[in-house]
């Protein structure tokens, strides 16, 4: 199984469904399969997610490909990512994983569909 932290605040919206991908940098490879989040305040709580798509981009293109470049303009994008990695610059290539809701994830083990 692979392994994400996850800060506290994101765990409702992973949950719920809500949220459903993640952008990362110099994380290591992920791949499409089951993954597990892992609150980073609190180990024993995790969310399982089965990973549908991993995308590498520079972070300036992120926004775009989301849909939220109104959101996200490059300062608030790059403000917010360094809030997690403080060395990243827009220009670096980070790995946005797309992934089901733990509902949907659990209907696919459930369905025998792994």
């Amino acid at each position: 199984m692979q392994y994400l932290e996850i800060v506290p605040r994101l765990i409702p919206a992973v949950r719920n469904g809500t949220k459903r991908h993640t952008i990362r940098w110099q994380e290591g490879a992920v791949r499409c399969g089951p993954l597990t989040y892992i609150n980073q305040q609190d180990p024993s709580e995790r969310l399982v997610v089965w990973v549908t798509e991993v995308k590498t981009m520079s972070l300036s293109q992120a926004a775009d490909y989301l849909g939220m470049s109104a959101e996200w303009p490059d300062p608030i994008m790059l403000a917010g990512m360094r809030e997690h990695y403080p060395a990243i610059e827009l220009d670096s290539a980070v790995v946005i994983i797309h992934h089901l809701s733990p509902a949907a994830t659990q209907a696919r083990f459930d369905a025998g569909d792994v």
